[in-house]
């Protein structure tokens, strides 16, 4: 399981983040530098170079949204002007996007970092701009909340794959939902009837923590308290449960890391942001204690769930049911290693749980759970400072990637193997990259004494 560190703290870190934002700020050039976006988007790379993968495009906010990371970080202009040209430039079509789950990746990394930053005076006062990214993330909110299935105890945003079809990491697409009901937007429907961007949001955590979340309380003989599912499934003729599924995970049956991770960092944001909320807009929903409740019991379970079947150095492997782990002996009780012959890491997974970590330990801080508060806290500590060195830290000055031993598709095979090697490992992704700086920046803010950085930024 995971060796917390208890007495590291960010002030630990400061020389790291240094030496990680000037890597940072190399491979965001080296990209805009080689990589066409007539080709796509850029995914995952393979022997070093980016490449694309025509599956959706769900990665390009991540790639644009990295560039204003850095300049929030490192107040270096012409990262800005690539993260903001790019998003005028490009970033439109996924606003609109009717055929994807995916609002909270794309859009509020690019404009919803953006409005943050003119909120925070970080940028020039301009009401024209602040109100062009207002607008479009009260579309993309909207766009998102259209895709819903009810079931017969709520509703849920619904997959790619379909109406029936719950993906755990959708919870942090709610994100786009929440900001564009902060922003006072709604969903309009037939009859100009007028849907709550919040009741949807809220109802769909509710959906995930209920079903894509497990707690050992029986629900099946594979019920582990904090293991997720990637998919469940419905039947949409009578809103009836059917089965947990998995698309990039080994099987329904076992926990795919990433999808835990999504739902670690998402339901901690909500929790952040139903803390802003008052209690008269929650109540028609549950009202604040229940809300807290089920959110705080999926982010816990999932923490906890993490922090034990992690290695040591906190970088998981890419499924905990992966079959070849059985060949690994106890991997467990030593650092994960990504170079091994029978299974990937995924230190995807291990950046996107680090964020979700320290922002479920501030917040149960903030509460007044201080002893609660700090195990998760120096969890994510422990894990993110693993990030922020070799082997995962990417110096090779070739190397496009930032965060090296990513994985995107084990089953479908669409990672790279290098020449001598069993298993992929040695590559990065986009998603892997971009929440790599999201955590950077979080600890980095923390450290500079600047506002706590959230996705709905400064009230």
């Amino acid at each position: 399981m995971l060796n917390i560190d208890q007495a590291l703290t960010p002030a630990d870190l400061r020389d790291a983040l240094a030496r990680f934002w000037r890597v940072s700020g190399e491979k965001i050039l080296l990209i805009e530098k080689h990589f066409d976006p007539a080709r796509g988007s850029p995914v995952f790379t393979e022997a070093g170079a980016y490449t694309a993968r025509g599956w959706t495009e769900w990665t390009q906010g991540f790639q644009y949204g990295s560039a204003i990371l850095q300049f929030d970080a490192t107040g270096d202009a012409k990262f800005l002007k690539i993260g903001r040209d790019n998003t005028v430039a490009r970033m439109a079509p996924h606003v609109s996007h009717t055929g994807v789950h995916d609002h909270g990746f794309n859009n509020v990394s690019t404009y919803g970092n953006l409005r943050r930053l003119m909120l925070e005076k970080r940028l020039p006062a301009n009401d024209g701009e602040k109100n062009f990214y207002e607008i479009a993330l009260k579309v993309s909110g909207a766009v998102q909340a259209a895709r819903w299935t009810n079931h017969a105890r709520g509703g849920y945003i619904y997959s790619f794959n379909g109406p029936h079809s719950l993906f755990v990491d959708t919870i942090r697409s709610c994100r786009a939902l929440s900001l564009s009901h902060q922003l006072g937007h709604n969903l309009s429907s037939e009859g100009d009837k007028r849907l709550s961007l919040l009741e949807r949001a809220l109802a769909h955590a509710r959906s995930t923590a209920e079903f894509s979340v497990f707690y050992g309380e029986g629900r099946d003989i594979y019920d582990v308290r904090g293991r997720t599912a990637h998919e469940c499934v419905f039947n949409v003729n009578d809103g009836a449960f059917r089965c947990p599924n998995s698309q990039q995970g080994y099987t329904g049956f076992t926990t795919w890391t990433r999808g835990l991770a999504w739902a670690l960092l998402g339901f901690a944001e909500q929790l952040e942001f139903v803390a802003t909320r008052p209690d008269a807009e929650l109540k028609p929903f549950g009202g604040r204690r229940e809300i807290e409740r089920f959110m705080l019991k999926a982010a816990t379970a999932t923490a906890d769930f993490f922090i034990a079947n992690t290695p040591t150095d906190g970088v998981p492997y890419w499924d905990t049911g992966a079959p070849g782990l059985v060949h690994l002996g106890d991997y467990l009780d030593r650092p994960a290693e990504p170079h091994n012959d029978h299974e990937p890491v995924d230190s995807s997974a291990a950046a996107i749980t680090a964020q979700g970590l320290l922002r479920l330990g501030h917040y149960l801080g903030e509460r007044g759970e201080k002893k609660a508060g700090a195990k998760y806290w120096q969890a994510g500590l422990t894990v993110f400072r693993t990030l922020l060195d070799e082997p995962y830290l990417s110096t090779k000055k070739s190397h496009q990637g930032l965060l090296l031993h990513s994985i995107y598709h084990r089953p479908n095979g669409w990672d790279y193997v290098p020449p001598g090697s069993k298993i992929p490992c040695g590559e990065s992704s986009m998603w892997g990259d971009y929440h790599a700086r999201e955590c950077a920046l979080y600890v980095q803010r923390i450290l500079d004494r600047k506002p706590y950085y959230t996705f709905f930024g400064p009230l």
